[in-house]
Order: structure tokens, then C-alpha cells, then sequence
């Protein structure tokens, strides 16, 4: 729902998360943000384009150039790496901060650990999708550069990820 930068509050509703971070958690977020994107679809293509520029020079007349070969099979593996080393990087920025709550509410999304607190009001962000096992908040940048990913394994109980939806739903849209 489009409220114009307003932060709508629904009193007295919320739904809290408890959780310790993991990468899985980063990923899932930076492969939703990839495929919000289509990130996933350019990566794909260059990973297929040097797979296969690496394969016509195995079986080229003349026999293959290894240094070719391998450089090909490199770019395809450091393109496929790139979203696991940033994960790895996310990881250690908040991986030693312990155990997260987030709290979601109709003015927007907190998250407390015993280091820190942000909160994160509607208006910044464009919408969320969820998967399996996440919900994953993107930001209004061009770039989706923030991202805030909450584990459905942090919920208290089963009937909060209807109360999580509902939440959502009121404020922002479903990519």
C-alpha cells in the first residue's frame, strides 16, 4: 500500500522475532534483492557465456590453451562467489552482535541487539518478498542497497506469520 512517506501505526500490533543471525539469512536476502533486480539473470548469463567459451576451447582442434580453460573456469566460479563473499562480509559485521529482536509493527521495523538499535519506518522501504524460510524488507534505493531479512524461525509461535503478513501487507507492497 502507497502512503507517501507517511508512517501509518496500527496501535497496539506487533510481531516479534527472536533470532541469532546466520549466512544463510544474508544470502537468501541478497538473492532476493538479485532476483528483485534481475541480477540473477545477468550473472546466469556471464557464468554461461564463459562455461561455454571454456568447453568450445577443450574441444578446439589443436588442443586446448590452459591458461584459457582455467582463466574461463575462474570467471565463472568468481562470479557465481560473489554474492557468498558478500554474505561473508555482512556476517562479520553483525554476526558478533548476538541475538537479534525485531520487533514489526505499523510504524515499521526495529531491530535491538545488545550493541545496537535501528529502526527502519515504511517510508524507506519499496516492498518485501517473502520465501520459504525468510521475509525479506527491501530499501527505496535505485540500488536496493539495504535490506533488512527476518528468519521465520525467530517467530513465537505459527499464527504470528499471519500477523507478520497482515503487517506487511498494510504497508508495504509484495514483489
Amino acid at each position: 500500500m502507497d502512503h507517501q512517506g507517511r508512517d501509518i501505526s496500527q496501535a497496539g500490533e506487533s510481531v516479534e522475532l527472536t533470532y541469532r543471525p546466520a549466512r544463510g539469512d544474508v544470502l537468501a536476502g541478497f538473492r532476493v534483492r538479485d532476483r528483485v533486480r534481475r541480477l540473477h539473470v545477468l550473472r546466469g548469463a556471464v557464468m554461461t557465456l564463459f562455461a561455454g567459451f571454456g568447453l568450445l576451447l577443450l574441444v578446439a582442434p589443436g588442443g586446448p590453451p590452459a591458461g584459457n580453460v582455467l582463466l574461463c573456469a575462474l570467471i565463472v566460479l568468481f562470479v557465481w562467489a560473489v554474492p557468498h563473499v558478500q554474505a561473508h562480509h555482512v556476517m562479520r559485521v553483525v554476526g558478533w552482535q548476538g541475538e537479534y529482536r525485531a520487533t514489526v509493527t505499523g510504524a515499521g521495523v526495529t531491530a535491538a541487539t545488545e550493541h545496537a538499535t535501528l529502526t527502519v519506518r515504511w517510508s524507506l522501504l519499496r516492498g518485501y518478498r517473502e520465501t520459504r524460510d525468510h521475509v525479506v524488507l527491501l530499501s527505496r534505493d535505485p540500488g536496493i542497497l539495504c535490506l533488512e531479512v527476518l528468519p521465520k524461525r525467530g517467530l513465537a509461535a505459527p499464527d504470528d506469520l499471519d500477523r507478520l503478513r497482515d503487517i506487511l501487507d498494510r504497508n508495504l507492497r509484495r514483489l
